[in-house]
């Protein structure tokens, strides 16, 4: 009988930079799938997603390999600019998320929403999901909050700056005449 811990999970993605808007996201966890909606809309990404394990926590996790393994190949991309940032709101939220490629990739933020819960999401497996996206796209992520309370405007506003960061560090840069 195999643990939560050891059942590998089952993902799919599909990612296109400078999509036109194709967003399927089923994560198995509902507030993720919002929050990655959200993340697609605003880096201009088409995204197809889905993970199927038995638990929260592994879901989340996989889902953070899973897109953070998609953005690898167009964050090094020829002429991808492979940094970018994002300041985003969310009603009295407000989140800035800077990144670059690395050869040495990590997470690191200025919140703790370990106590917070939003539609079965724990606010420790948003960092989680974070963690995994960095380390299995080669990034150095950070992420700042710079005011809120409210944990789903928090995250929104992550996601979201989130999305832009990672939409600018996709986006070809055009060559200077």
């Amino acid at each position: 009988m195999a643990s939560d811990e050891t059942a590998a999970p089952r993902s799919s993605v599909r990612l296109v930079p400078s999509g036109g808007g194709d967003i399927h996201v089923e994560t198995g966890v509902t507030v993720l799938d919002h929050l990655l909606e959200q993340f697609a809309l605003y880096g201009c990404f088409d995204l197809t997603l889905a993970v199927a394990s038995d638990s929260a926590e592994a879901q989340v996790v996989a889902s953070g390999r899973a897109l953070g393994a998609a953005l690898a190949e167009p964050l090094r991309a020829e002429g991808a600019r492979g940094n970018g940032a994002g300041y985003i709101p969310s009603a009295e939220a407000l989140a800035h998320v800077a990144l670059d490629l690395s050869d040495d990739p990590c997470f690191n933020s200025n919140f703790d929403l370990s106590a917070a819960h939003i539609g079965g999401l724990g606010g420790d497996l948003s960092v989680r999901f974070l963690r995994e996206l960095a380390l299995a796209a080669g990034i150095v992520l950070h992420v700042r909050l710079v005011e809120g309370s409210d944990t789903e405007h928090v995250l929104s506003a992550i996601f979201k700056a989130l999305g832009v960061a990672l939409g600018m560090a996709c986006s070809v840069e055009r060559k200077r005449p």
